[in-house]
C-alpha cells in the first residue's frame, strides 16, 4: 500500500510539471506571435523555467508522499524524462543526444531537490 501512495504522489508531481510547462509554453508562444522576439532569445529562459517546473513538481510529489523525498523526486524526474523521450522517439523518430542526457540528468537532480524540500517543509509545518 505504501508504494501506491508514492506512485500517486509522483503522478501528482508529473501533472504539476506538465501544467506549468504548458502554461509557460502558451505564454511564450503568445510573446513570439505578437512581438518581434525570436525563439533563440528565449532558449535560456525556457531552460531555467523547465528547471523551476521540475523543482516545483518534485516539491509537490515530496509534500504529497511525506516520506522518501529524494526517491519520490527522482521518480518524478524520471517519469518526466521518460515522457519527453517517448514523445521525441515516437513522434519525431529521434533518440536523446548526449546534451539532452545531461539536461535530463539535471532535471532529475532538480526534482530530487524539490522532493527533499517538499518532505521537509511538510514535516516542519506539522511540528509548529
Amino acid at each position: 500500500m505504501e508504494n501506491r501512495g508514492i506512485l500517486t504522489s509522483m503522478v501528482y508531481g508529473l501533472v504539476t510539471i506538465l501544467l506549468i510547462i504548458l502554461s509557460v509554453s502558451f505564454i511564450i508562444s503568445l510573446l513570439l506571435r505578437f512581438t518581434s522576439l525570436t525563439e533563440t532569445s528565449f532558449s535560456w529562459v525556457i531552460m531555467v523555467l523547465t528547471f523551476v517546473a521540475l523543482i516545483i513538481g518534485g516539491f509537490v510529489s515530496g509534500g504529497k508522499s511525506k516520506q522518501k523525498g529524494w526517491m519520490v523526486g527522482a521518480g518524478t524526474g524520471l517519469l518526466y524524462s521518460l515522457l519527453v523521450f517517448l514523445v521525441q522517439y515516437l513522434g519525431y523518430n529521434a533518440t536523446f543526444s548526449m546534451e539532452q542526457y545531461l539536461f535530463h540528468g539535471g532535471f532529475v537532480f532538480a526534482a530530487i531537490i524539490g522532493g527533499v524540500l517538499g518532505v521537509n517543509v511538510v514535516r516542519n509545518s506539522r511540528m509548529v
